[in-house]
């Protein structure tokens, strides 16, 4: 049996997404772009040309539910299946976009740059509990402009894994389109085997940015799955009671939801976020608060209770450091997002109020990614009678730890860490230099860098993408790590 959580009773569900309809056809929902405008005028609907604003009746957000898929499959480079999100499938993703990394050697928050972007995408290629990759960091050696495009350019080259990204501006779509169309071959290639989630942030409440609204219209158009990530905050810009802000939270979405129905009936929507349970006292949104947990719970069940693939950013920690408080929210957070079976969870890495990655923190993580994956499949019956026959035999011998049956499951029965995780004896600990976690994850990542096996990609698709790239005759070849 597998594991489950629920959070909200079923009442409470349909009177969520009743209420969430309300807001949409009777408060509505702001859009800043043209486009979107335009776009829901020849659908019938009313937007104010003053206010912005635009009325969504219910009878159209039931229309847009039908058309929305269920599931998505997702794709690595080469092709071959990753993920199906949907239903209790979980997959796991490093947070996006960073600011700041931990320093590995110093332990001090600083500005990342592209040898940290290389190098973190190079482990995480390795991570077996961490089945996609993100655009993780901003790299503060380009210029700012560039910097949607080079996060996709460095993560297709260095990584065969699916990737998690998205826009600061309007034009880096296309750029980026046709670097995912280089890989696959054909735009309809990449329809049929999606290799990159693109995230789209509403700014609440109830506005939908013409940033955002043009990165879902253009994701709409190509078959590029759009991963909608609303984010109230408590008592802040959305209700302080954790129900309200997931009735904003899916008012939010689902005005989403409908653009991009109307642009393409089916066009593939995951039901994300990133809210927090506002803090009160020191003005700061901890990713890693209970209460943050549960909202996350609460807005995931919704979008399972309308049949729609999921996200959350669950699993990081607002500590500057790694300490037991990184260790005991990632924990957590990584733990619930598992049992509740949310199909993308996002934020392996991340520390800081979602601002700082940390490549230690990421191995360290990927373990406990590997402890949720086991703690989901539940317990197992391996045998009949469940244990009456051994435990006769055990009469003839002394010990099971060398009989056939131990052998044969114990690999299955039980999770078998990496060397991060410490289970030595005390003596044989200290004799090996009394290593705390973050020494071991070092030691793990500099293993890991030793041991990629190399850029894969050919050198003809590579040197596409970056002609692709396009920017002032900038040789960005120089930075790559070939």
């Amino acid at each position: 049996m597998r594991p489950v959580i629920n959070v909200l009773e079923e009442e409470i569900k349909e009177k969520v997404i009743v209420e969430a309809m309300e807001i949409l056809e009777e408060i509505g929902f702001f859009v800043e772009n043209t486009e979107a405008a335009e776009i829901l005028r020849n659908a019938g609907i009313n937007v104010d040309s003053e206010t912005q604003r635009a009325l969504i009746p219910a009878d159209l957000v039931k229309k847009s539910l039908k058309t929305a898929p269920q599931s998505i499959s997702l794709y690595n480079r080469e092709g071959d299946i990753v993920s199906e999100l949907g239903g209790n499938n979980i997959c796991f993703d490093p947070g996006s976009a960073a600011l700041n990394v931990l320093d590995s050697e110093t332990n001090e928050i600083r500005k990342p740059v592209t040898k940290d972007y290389i190098e973190f995408t190079k482990v995480v290629d390795q991570l077996e509990h961490i089945q996609a990759q993100s655009t993780a960091i901003i790299c503060s050696d380009v210029p700012e402009d560039l910097g949607d495009r080079y996060r996709m350019y460095l993560s297709l080259i260095y990584s065969n894994k699916p990737i998690v990204t998205g826009t600061f501006i309007k034009e880096s779509f296309e750029i980026m389109k046709d670097m995912l169309v280089s890989i696959r071959g054909g735009e309809k290639e990449l329809r049929d085997k999606p290799l990159a989630i693109f995230d789209a942030c509403p700014s609440p409440p109830l506005k939908w940015s013409d940033l955002t609204c043009q990165s879902i219209i253009d994701c709409a158009k190509y078959g590029i799955p759009s991963e909608f990530v609303s984010m109230p905050m408590t008592g802040a810009n959305a209700p302080v009671t954790i129900l309200g802000a997931i009735v904003q939270h899916a008012a939010e979405t689902l005005a989403g939801l409908v653009i991009t129905q109307l642009v393409s009936p089916g066009a593939p929507v995951i039901w994300g976020g990133s809210p927090a349970a506002f803090d009160m006292r020191k003005a700061t949104t901890p990713m890693g608060s209970i209460d943050t947990m549960i909202l996350d719970l609460g807005y995931v069940e919704i979008g399972k209770f309308l049949n729609l693939p999921t996200h959350a950013y669950l699993g990081m920690s607002d500590a500057k450091i790694l300490d037991m408080q990184t260790g005991f929210e990632t924990g957590m957070g990584t733990l619930l997002a598992g049992i509740k079976g949310v199909n993308m969870i996002s934020g392996a890495g991340m520390m800081d109020f979602e601002t700082t990655q940390s490549i230690q923190k990421l191995v360290i993580d990927n373990e406990i990614c590997g402890m949720t994956h086991k703690f989901i499949k539940g317990i197992i019956q391996r045998d009949e009678p469940i244990a009456k026959d051994l435990i006769k035999d055990m009469e003839e011998k002394t010990h099971l730890l060398s009989h056939d049956h131990t052998l044969k499951w114990f690999r299955e029965e039980q999770y078998i860490p990496s060397k991060i995780i410490d289970r030595s004896t005390t003596e044989e600990w200290e004799n090996k230099g009394r290593k705390t976690i973050g020494d071991r994850a070092n030691e793990t990542v500099t293993k890991l860098l030793s041991k990629y096996p190399g850029v894969s990609l050919d050198e003809d698709i590579i040197e596409d993408l970056t002609k692709i790239m396009k920017y002032e005759n900038v040789d960005f070849k120089t930075k790559l790590d070939l």
